[in-house]
């Protein structure tokens, strides 16, 4: 018997063109998006190992700071010492601290452009030629334009190391005081070397100088050493003439442009109070009185303090007529350009 119902009828479903090219091409693209978020990504990742403007590189130069109470009129305390991120003291022979203040951008160029490398490559390959770190030590001023300007050379040089204490050179012996204190906890170094900003130095005889043995002598201070006097009257003061210092004596210290301590001079540095020895009014005075106390051993080097470059000079500059170089800028380019200062061959005697 027929059936009552119509036979179900199953049409294949046929596909057209355009369904059949639909799906290759949303996965082709997702594909394509898929590649070029994931290149996206990596440039994003590499980008600052390849923009010379990105700096990431870790930075020379360091602020440092010393906490003190609010009401403390001392140029330094003695609590303690903040500087920066610093983990971990790095290892030298020998730092090399060039003080300058803030009307010495000109000889700063000057440096630059003669024996101290301006860009940090340059300085680096120095560095590691010579074993020696050199930064350029200056405290802080009120006047905003000058922080200004310095904060500028900073970002353009990176090779500072920025004190908390005022720039002023009625405070050079304190300002000294802290630069072996900051350069102490910065550095594990062999020897802390105090230059001047208007001195020409050849930075490999230096090197060579301080890597030589001194077994008998921990305690060393290296510098070319002239005679001052020792006040023992208590009523006469500092400027009155020599005739009139009676039971005055003398004693050796270093010349103030550039001298170096050795380490565990330093570390004896580091552990005083500020008011535990005499201020002098000269910083050299003041570190070689000092020295006198902690009964170091003098080395006496004349070639520290040479009126010309020789063969064997290490720093040069217009003794006595100057403290330093007399007009720094003109002459510090003057003198590299002559081959017995930047070609002369180093000798190690």
């Amino acid at each position: 018997m027929p059936s009552s119902k119509a036979p179900r009828i199953f049409h294949s479903r046929s596909s057209s063109p355009l369904s059949l090219t639909r799906k290759p091409f949303v996965q082709i693209f997702c594909l394509l998006v898929g590649i070029t978020g994931l290149i996206f990504g990596l440039f994003a990742i590499s980008r600052p190992l390849y923009d010379p403007n990105c700096k990431s590189f870790e930075p020379r130069t360091v602020s440092v700071v010393w906490e003190r109470p609010d009401d403390s009129n001392t140029a330094i305390s003695d609590d303690s010492l903040l500087i920066g991120d610093v983990k971990k003291r790095h290892k030298v022979m020998g730092f090399v601290g060039i003080f300058t203040g803030f009307g010495s951008v000109g000889r700063r160029r000057a440096l630059r452009q003669t024996w101290l490398p301006s860009d940090r490559d340059g300085l680096q390959r120095l560095e590691e030629a010579t074993g020696l770190t050199f930064r350029f030590i200056i405290g802080k001023t009120s006047a905003e334009w000058k922080m200004s300007v310095l904060r500028k050379e900073v970002a353009q040089h990176d090779d500072f190391i920025l004190l908390d204490i005022v720039e002023e050179y009625s405070k050079l012996p304190y300002k000294t005081l802290a630069f072996f204190k900051a350069a102490y906890a910065l550095f594990d170094s062999e020897f802390y070397v105090k230059a001047d900003d208007d001195i020409y130095l050849r930075p490999d005889r230096l090197s060579l100088l301080l890597a030589k043995e001194r077994p008998d002598h921990p305690q060393t201070y290296i510098g070319c050493m002239k005679k001052g006097p020792v006040f023992t009257n208590p009523k006469l003061k500092w400027y009155e003439p020599m005739s009139s210092l009676l039971g005055s004596e003398y004693f050796l210290h270093a010349y103030g442009p550039i001298y170096s301590l050795s380490a565990k001079v330093v570390r004896s540095l580091v552990a005083l109070r500020n008011d535990s020895f005499r201020m002098f009014s000269n910083e050299d005075v003041t570190i070689g009185a000092w020295m006198l106390a902690m009964n170091v051993h003098h080395e006496n080097n004349l070639e520290l303090c040479s009126k010309e470059c020789t063969e064997t000079s290490i720093a040069v500059w217009d003794i006595p007529k100057c403290s330093g170089l007399c007009n720094p800028e003109t002459r510090m380019v003057e003198l590299h350009n002559m081959d017995a200062c930047s070609g002369s061959p180093t000798t190690s005697e």
